[in-house]
C-alpha cells in the first residue's frame, strides 16, 4: 500500500518541479516582453492548468515502455519514499486535506454570494429594474441592487449595469466600458476564474499557484481594455474611469477592478504599441517552447519503474 502512495507522490512531485519551472519562466517571459495583454493572459491561464493537468503523466502511461532512456530522479523519490511512511505522512495528508476543504468553503461562500446578487436583478414588481437589452447577443441588465458593473454567469454570461451609470457617464464613456465588459462576457472569464479557483483547492500550498492567479486577474482588465482600445476608446474609458473612481461613487469600483487601476490607467495612457504583434508571437513561441521542455523532462523522469529505497 504504502508503495502504491508512494509511487503515485513521486509522479505528483516529479510533475509539480517541472511545472514550477514553466510558471518560473512564465513570469521572467511576461514580465521582459513587450507583448500584447492578451497574450499574457492565455499564458498564465495555461500555466496555471498546466500544474493540474498532468500532460507528462499522461503521455507516460500511454508510451512508456518506448522511453527506455528515462531515469527517475532519487532525490525526488527517496524524500517522497520518507514523506509518505509513519505519522508524517498522515500528518500532511491532514494538512492538506484541511486547506483543501477551506478553500472550498471559501469557493462556494463566493459563488453562493454572486448567484445572490445576481438574482436580486430579477424583474421584481417594486420595478427595480429599468430597461434590459442585448449587446452582441449578450444580455444586459440594469438594476439599483448592485453596487457596480459586472459580469455574471459562467455558461450564459449576462453583464450587470447600476441604474444611473447611463447618466453619469457620456456615450462615448458608457460604450467604452460596455466593450470592456463585453470582452469579459465573451471569452467566458468567468468559466476561467471557477476553474482556477477549483483548481487552488487543490494545490493551495503552492506559491506559483497564487502568483498565477494575481497575474491571471491583472492581464484579464489589460486585455480586455486592449479591446477598447482597438476601438478607438481608450481615452473614454480613462475619463469614465475617472468618473466612477469619485468619493461618492466609490462603489462602483467594484466592477472596474480597483485593485488593478493604476495598471489599467498606465496601459490605456501609454502611447499605441506597434510592436505588440511581433513580440506576442515570439512570447507564445518561447512559452511553448517552455511547456514542451517541461512535459519532455517530466517524461524522461517518470516513465520509467520507481527506484523504492530499501
Amino acid at each position: 500500500m504504502h508503495e502504491h502512495i508512494a509511487r503515485s507522490m513521486y509522479y505528483f512531485g516529479v510533475h509539480l518541479l517541472f511545472a514550477s519551472m514553466v510558471a518560473s519562466a512564465a513570469w521572467a517571459l511576461t514580465s521582459v516582453l513587450r507583448a500584447s495583454a492578451t497574450t499574457k493572459y492565455w499564458i498564465w491561464v495555461a500555466t496555471a492548468f498546466n500544474f493540474v493537468l498532468p500532460t507528462g503523466a499522461l503521455v507516460d502511461k500511454i508510451g512508456a515502455p518506448h522511453f527506455t532512456w528515462a531515469r527517475p530522479l532519487g532525490a525526488i523519490g527517496a524524500a517522497v519514499w520518507d514523506m509518505t511512511q509513519g505519522r508524517t505522512g498522515a500528518i500532511l495528508g491532514v494538512i492538506w486535506m484541511t486547506g483543501g476543504f477551506c478553500m472550498l468553503g471559501r469557493l462556494i461562500s463566493r459563488i453562493r454570494r454572486e448567484r445572490r446578487e445576481a438574482q436580486a436583478m430579477v424583474p421584481l414588481s417594486d420595478g427595480g429594474l429599468t430597461s434590459n437589452f442585448l449587446a452582441d447577443g449578450i444580455p444586459v441588465t440594469f438594476g439599483d441592487r448592485h453596487l457596480g458593473p459586472a459580469v455574471r454567469g459562467v455558461l450564459y454570461p449576462r453583464i450587470l449595469l447600476p441604474i444611473g451609470i447611463d447618466r453619469l457617464l457620456n456615450p462615448r464613456e458608457f460604450h467604452a466600458v460596455l466593450i470592456h465588459e463585453l470582452a469579459h462576457a465573451r471569452r467566458r472569464d468567468n468559466l476561467i476564474r471557477l476553474l482556477y479557483e477549483a483548481s487552488l483547492c487543490a494545490l493551495w500550498f503552492h506559491p506559483l499557484m497564487w502568483l498565477a492567479g494575481a497575474r491571471i486577474g491583472l492581464y484579464r482588465e489589460l486585455s480586455c481594455d486592449e479591446s477598447v482600445i482597438r476601438h478607438a476608446h481608450g481615452q473614454e474609458l480613462v475619463s469614465a474611469l475617472a468618473k466612477l473612481a469619485v468619493p461618492k461613487q466609490a462603489s462602483v469600483l467594484q466592477a472596474t477592478a480597483s485593485s488593478h487601476l493604476s495598471y489599467r490607467l498606465a496601459h490605456l495612457a501609454a502611447p499605441p504599441q506597434t510592436t505588440y504583434r511581433a513580440a506576442s508571437l515570439l512570447l507564445a513561441s518561447l512559452f511553448l517552447a517552455v511547456v514542451a521542455a517541461g512535459i519532455f523532462q517530466t517524461i524522461a523522469h517518470t516513465a520509467c519503474c520507481f527506484v523504492i529505497k530499501h
